[in-house]
């Protein structure tokens, strides 16, 4: 199972850099690509806290690297919220994550639908994948304490 998971990740990260590169934005690292997206969603500026929780992302320092990078791209800015620093989606990010979304169904959508799956069972998985990163994370915990 951890080798398929492995497997996963790598294409998964592998597809999102590439989908980004179709899509007209070359260079973007796969955690830069979920930021994007992540600050894209609902259209609303995200602070780095929330990015952090909504990723499982313990190191606060990549997401924000991530950041720097995407902020150089134009693809996001950041403001501020009293104390904490937010980011926001700008309009040349907005364009390419509309971009990626086509590319990405294209390329991927219509082909994983002419598997067949059922979606209940895609949305079965999801859960189950869910809760193996609970798992996960609890097991991280003990072992950080031995």
């Amino acid at each position: 199972m951890e080798f398929a998971l492995t497997m996963a990740n790598n294409a998964f990260q592998r597809w999102m850099s590439r989908c980004m590169t179709a899509a007209g934005m070359p260079g973007i690292a796969p955690l830069e690509v979920l930021v994007v997206h992540l600050v894209h969603h609902r259209a609303r500026p995200k602070s780095l806290a929330d990015i952090c929780l909504v990723l499982n992302i313990e190191d606060t320092h990549l997401v924000s690297y991530a950041v720097k990078k995407l902020e150089g791209h134009g693809l996001v800015e950041t403001g501020r919220k009293g104390k904490e620093k937010t980011v926001a989606v700008t309009t040349a990010g907005a364009e390419y994550c509309t971009r990626y979304g086509q590319v990405r169904e294209r390329l991927l959508v219509r082909s994983v639908q002419q598997l067949g799956l059922d979606r209940a069972e895609m949305s079965r998985l999801a859960a189950l994948l869910r809760a193996l990163s609970g798992s996960y994370d609890q097991a991280a915990r003990g072992a950080a304490a031995l």
